[in-house]
């Protein structure tokens, strides 16, 4: 079955973000750089987007994500497209591990 991995939410500065999540909730930040991070919560994770670097959107994890459109690596080691469903919304499509 697939599942919800990420909602992405648009932020103005990553670094401030990151420590206003970490001051307010118990989070772990399993990636950050300088266009976006990503805070794990123990049920799903958030990412944090530069508006100018990324869209908002939200991503599922999916074992056949490839049939969607030809996959990109990213700099944190996943694989994705990125797609719109019927009313525009971005939809990433990431790749599982087969191992996992």
């Amino acid at each position: 079955m697939d599942k919800i991995h990420h909602v992405a939410i648009q932020v103005e500065d990553i670094s401030k973000s990151v420590e206003w999540y970490k001051k307010n909730f118990e989070v772990e930040v399993s990636y950050q750089d300088e266009t976006w991070a990503m805070i794990d919560f123990e049920n799903t994770s958030l990412a944090l987007v530069k508006p100018e670097e990324h869209p908002f959107h939200f991503a599922i994890e999916s074992k056949q994500a490839e049939i969607y459109g030809d996959l990109i690596k990213h700099r944190d080691g996943t694989a994705s497209v990125y797609i719109r469903d019927i009313d525009g919304n971005n939809v990433e499509m990431i790749k599982l591990d087969e191992n996992e």
